[in-house]
């Protein structure tokens, strides 16, 4: 399997599941657009895959929760390719707190300016380069917090608003643009292990078990198996079952 016939935009790459994410495609071949909240993070990314001999890589500041910054990230990205094949909505910030007075007026801005408003202006801003693709696809890391009724020991009030309001948007963004060829493919993890090093020997030692928690490598083959898929088979989402009720709600957090 190799993707490189793909240009796959990743937010949140500059760590954990997202740094991970571009390593991965970096590793099939894909040409990548990488953002991250500073600059430094997503140029640490691109230095490692550089070094590892992939050369199709591009890196840029994009803070999900400003809008200018996201209208210049996509600009940015036009000024380098006249299309985009998938877009991966993987950037959040992770909010815990025990009750809603534990955090400040700004933490809850953020986290729902960067999860939920910073998923629709990416996508928005992105979507004329992802129309101009044969097989474009939009990825979006949700997290089970935003499935009805889910609970989670830690996370705050906001951020169930945000993952609840990533959800909603995928739902009806689906609705429309699968009458223009583009798929929109939504994951509702629980908490998993996104923080193993993607270079050191432990990422292909992690355990992966009926009974082992989650990791991250299976959530990177579940992309990878539904962006692969011809065009008639439209995966909508991916949701996990969770054997460990100490990890039942975060997803991709701490992003």
């Amino acid at each position: 399997m190799n993707l490189t016939d793909r240009r796959v935009v990743i937010t949140g790459a500059g760590r954990d599941f997202g740094r991970a994410l571009a390593h991965h495609f970096a590793g099939l071949g894909a040409e990548l657009f990488l953002a991250a909240r500073s600059l430094e993070a997503a140029e640490r990314t691109r230095s490692e895959i550089r070094d590892r001999g992939h050369d199709r890589v591009h890196a840029f500041a994009c803070d999900l929760a400003d809008p200018a910054s996201i209208r210049e990230f996509a600009a940015a990205v036009g000024r380098r390719t006249d299309h985009v094949d998938v877009l991966v909505n993987n950037g959040a910030r992770w909010l815990e707190g025990p009750d809603l007075f534990s955090v400040s007026d700004e933490d809850v801005a953020d986290t729902v300016a960067s999860g939920s408003t910073g998923t629709i202006l990416v996508t928005k801003n992105l979507l004329p380069l992802l129309l101009a693709s044969d097989h474009a696809d939009v990825v979006t890391m949700v997290s089970v917090c935003g499935v009805p009724g889910a609970q989670h020991p830690v996370a705050h009030e906001a951020y169930y608003a945000a993952k609840h309001g990533q959800r909603g948007f995928t739902e009806a963004l689906s609705r429309r643009l699968r009458p223009q060829g583009v798929r929109v493919i939504s994951l509702f993890p629980p908490d998993f292990d996104s923080g193993r090093d993607p270079l050191s020997p432990e990422w292909d030692a992690t355990p992966r078990g009926a009974q082992d928690p989650l990791a991250a490598q299976s959530v990177i083959d579940c992309i990878t198996f539904a962006i692969r898929q011809p065009r008639d088979c439209y995966i909508n989402a991916f949701h996990f079952e969770s054997l460990h009720p100490s990890a039942t709600a975060g997803g991709t957090s701490p992003h």
